[in-house]
């Protein structure tokens, strides 16, 4: 690979075409540069930071196909989706998962083989399959991406155990140069991430996780949580949000309970239909619903969320208060939290929450949090 390639375009001319952006965000270029210059790259950036344009911009770049190993089959679509709406280029962009039919599939490696698709979306899962790697074994892979890295480490052994197993396919596959990236790595993560993927000599790019645009507001559960919800949503008229719930039972009763007190909403779990889960989705992208009830698991990137009331999930009552966390800003995204008081699972969701480079502020923070529960 030509390794001044990334000297030789005019990035921001190409971000313009492609994206509409006049400038990139943060360390945005420098990775890009990096990647396009066939090097291994580690990018630890906060959720909103603009992960996904440090691998799309490249691979539309390259010759080949960049190969993103996605875990969730909702952010896969949402970003071809978002792809083919930038690039007037049919099939520039793919998702290889279980929700695609045969003759679905069949299309997909059409447009792969014929040069069209510059971006395929898998899950770790597919990228596992011996029919698949056999067919990514025929096509010039430009690289790939590990988005979500940090399910390597933290959740790798017992959540996605596929994720484990990258590097080998990786190296079945055909080498090429590997780019990782979440917005959750303790230096220790980070260290587990780079070592299972084989690439300790990975450039390293790290951002704050300071957003001084957020606010977080944490309530008690006090009588009926249902009618709170309601009652929350209906004084932010106008506004979209997501639900999360820890059951599918759940998120299917609230979201019908949320219809029938007329607010627009839709459930979205892995126990719905392929067809009926992607209407759902369309449906809230396209603000036909105003309101999603999920699984609570990954926080969602999906844009233009206002809103984020969380039932069930853990309370730390006292935690701006105590640890002195910033209040509300000009401007802020309000997140409140439902939760009760001795929730089992507070601990999990805070010792998976992200980590920042040395002396950031929600580091500091953080670490108070994990001393005090540990107490």
């Amino acid at each position: 690979m030509n390794n001044t390639m990334g000297l030789q375009i005019n990035l921001h001319a190409k971000l313009k075409e492609y994206f509409g952006f006049d400038h990139f965000k943060g360390n945005q270029e420098a990775i890009i540069k990096n990647v396009l210059a066939g090097n291994n790259t580690f990018v630890l950036m906060p959720t909103g930071g603009g992960k996904s344009l440090c691998y799309q911009l490249p691979a539309l770049l390259l010759e080949g196909t960049a190969i993103i190993i996605s875990p969730l089959i909702a952010l896969m679509k949402n970003q071809v989706d978002a792809m083919r709406s930038f690039s007037a280029a049919e099939g520039v962009a793919h998702f290889l998962n279980s929700s695609l039919t045969k003759n679905e599939i069949l299309n997909v490696k059409e447009d792969i083989l014929s040069g069209k698709t510059k971006m395929l979306y898998v899950a770790p899962e597919s990228l596992t399959k011996e029919s698949n790697v056999e067919f990514l074994k025929k096509i010039k892979i430009s690289f790939f991406a590990v988005d979500e890295a940090h399910c390597i480490s933290e959740w790798g052994h017992d959540f996605r155990t596929e994720y484990r197993k990258i590097r080998p396919i990786v190296e079945e596959i055909g080498k090429a140069p590997i780019i990782a990236l979440t917005a959750t790595a303790t230096p220790k993560v980070q260290n587990d991430i780079q070592k299972n993927l084989d690439m300790m000599d990975a450039q390293v790019f790290k951002s704050s996780f300071n957003r001084p645009n957020l606010y977080y507001e944490v309530r008690p559960k006090q009588g009926d949580v249902t009618k709170d919800i309601i009652k929350f949503i209906k004084n932010h008229e106008g506004k979209s949000g997501i639900i999360y719930c820890l059951s599918r039972k759940k998120v299917e009763e609230l979201a019908e309970v949320l219809s029938i007190n007329g607010i627009k909403a839709a459930p979205y779990h892995a126990g719905m239909d392929a067809s009926t889960r992607s209407t759902n989705q369309d449906r809230f992208l396209m603000e036909e619903v105003e309101f999603s009830a999920k699984i609570t698991f990954y926080a969602s990137q999906l844009g233009g969320v206002e809103e984020i009331p969380c039932d069930e999930l853990m309370k730390l009552m006292e935690l701006r208060k105590k640890f002195q966390i910033p209040g509300k800003h000009p401007g802020c995204k309000k997140c409140p939290n439902l939760g009760t008081e001795n929730c089992k699972c507070r601990q999990n969701v805070v010792d998976a929450s992200a980590a920042s480079p040395d002396g950031d502020l929600v580091s500091a923070i953080t670490a108070k949090v994990l001393a005090e529960l540990k107490k």
